[in-house]
């Protein structure tokens, strides 16, 4: 499944949008017709249907009464309209989990079994890691078995320190050791015993183990797949505990998770994160602007910003002089692709670009991410002086190499031709300031 923060929702309302954008003119039918193909979106998504029906009467009273601002023509005014609707429909402003520094900060993470709640946490633990923070993940769910080495192994994974104690049985004790332990640490992820609303000892167990943690903050992990019983989940669990922050967990394509956010957003409760995938890095702060842009093809650049300083490596000013001078290889075209495949997935990097949302389809961007692939392997098979030197590829090397990497000659040959294609781009940007400008390289 692609990795496309809900994908279903997302193309159907960006193709009700792309009817305004044709139409010869925006009327009072167009206008109807579009609060239709908007109201089927948001159902089939699993929104509420009050919720579906308050927001098509706002953007049909405020698309066809509000007076145009001016300059502005009523097919600009009526996509504002159905922009800033959508934004105020799932939180506005964007809640941000603040760390107070130099402070141990614990954060509690809660939720029922199932939620995604312990991949959740080593997710957030990523998160602040790459931001600079020192960070400590706790196991203190010693209900579920295998949760104490599944989030060892995901602490490993991330070079994160860890303490759990596989044995035990009392989570309030170990709790309070394990909050100790961390006692220099910048920010405790508590991990805690998935639990039901309806268990009234795991919920009493969770809040005692809220009074000898002290946590800075409360988390819900909400699972993205569970439309709208989010509802019931949010508001239980918001009653046993001070819940703070909202994790919308499972966003990768669901076609129910609109219920989950119109859920969570009737209780009143800040989403601050959504996981958008499988991988530890598929963790993002929940920007209600940026989340429609996206949601609408209208792109992410910020986001799209941020996912490229997360991912690309640095690179000093001297070999980026060099590239341009011609001496580009095919070390450096391999470190490149490196860099694209940390961004994650195609489909979700396009998504972050205006206008590509939504006009490439799937089969499309996976060839692009098979061919990717390919490349890498393709490189990785040749020897350091071919990688150096690509004009020592001769026929026999071509053959060695694509035997090697499982790939067929002309894919070689085609890599090749890539390579040569961008190596000559390179040359023409030397000594052009403004092209130079755009390279995808920081300079460190």
């Amino acid at each position: 499944m692609n990795a496309v923060v809900l994908e279903n929702l997302g193309s159907n309302l960006y193709n009700a949008i792309q009817k305004i954008m044709k139409a010869p003119v925006v009327d009072e039918a167009l206008v109807k017709e579009l609060i239709k193909d908007f109201q089927r979106a948001l159902l089939q998504a699993d929104v509420n249907v009050s919720l579906v029906m308050e927001l098509s009467q706002n953007i049909q009273s405020l698309a066809l009464d509000e007076k145009l601002p001016p300059g502005i023509s009523r097919r600009e005014h009526l996509i504002k309209v159905i922009y800033d609707e959508l934004t105020r429909f799932v939180g506005n402003k964007p809640q941000e989990l603040k760390i107070q520094p130099g402070k141990q900060n614990v954060l509690m993470m809660v939720g029922i079994q199932g939620s995604g709640k312990t991949t959740q946490s080593a997710k957030l633990a990523r998160y602040f890691q790459k931001r600079g923070l020192k960070v400590g993940l706790i196991c203190a769910d010693t209900f579920r078995p295998g949760a104490y080495n599944q989030l060892k192994q995901l602490a490993e994974s991330i070079n994160v320190d860890f303490y759990g104690e596989p044995d035990a049985k009392n989570a309030v004790a170990l709790t309070r050791r394990a909050v100790e332990h961390f006692k220099d640490t910048e920010v405790v992820i508590l991990d805690t015993s998935g639990r039901h609303k309806e268990e009234t000892s795991l919920i009493k167990e969770m809040q005692e183990i809220q009074v000898v943690a002290k946590p800075y903050e409360i988390i819900l992990v909400l699972d993205g797949t569970i439309g709208q019983q989010a509802t019931s989940q949010a508001k239980a669990f918001n009653e046993a505990t001070d819940v703070g922050s909202i994790i919308v967990s499972k966003l990768d394509g669901t076609a129910r998770g609109g219920g989950a956010l119109s859920s969570v957003a009737a209780t009143g409760a800040p989403i601050k994160f959504i996981g958008t995938g499988e991988k530890v890095d598929d963790l993002e702060a929940f920007v209600p602007t940026r989340f429609i842009g996206r949601l609408l093809g209208m792109g992410d650049i910020e986001g799209l910003v941020q996912k490229v300083k997360e991912a690309e490596a640095p690179v000093s000013e001297k070999d980026v002089m060099s590239m341009l001078s011609g001496k580009f290889t095919l070390q450096d075209m391999y470190n490149q692709f490196e860099a694209m495949s940390n961004m994650g997935p195609l489909q979700k990097v396009m998504s972050m670009i205006p206008g590509f949302s939504y006009q490439l389809p799937s089969d499309e961007m996976e060839d692009a991410e098979d061919r990717l692939a390919k490349y890498k392997v393709i490189i990785q098979s040749m020897t350091q002086k071919e990688k150096e030197n690509p004009k020592t590829l001769n026929s026999s090397r071509i053959r060695r190499v694509a035997k090697g990497s499982g790939t067929e000659e002309r894919e070689v040959r085609e890599l090749i031709k890539q390579y040569n294609t961008m190596r000559k781009m390179l040359k023409q940007m030397k000594g052009s300031r403004r092209m130079r400008k755009q390279m995808p390289f920081r300079f460190g």
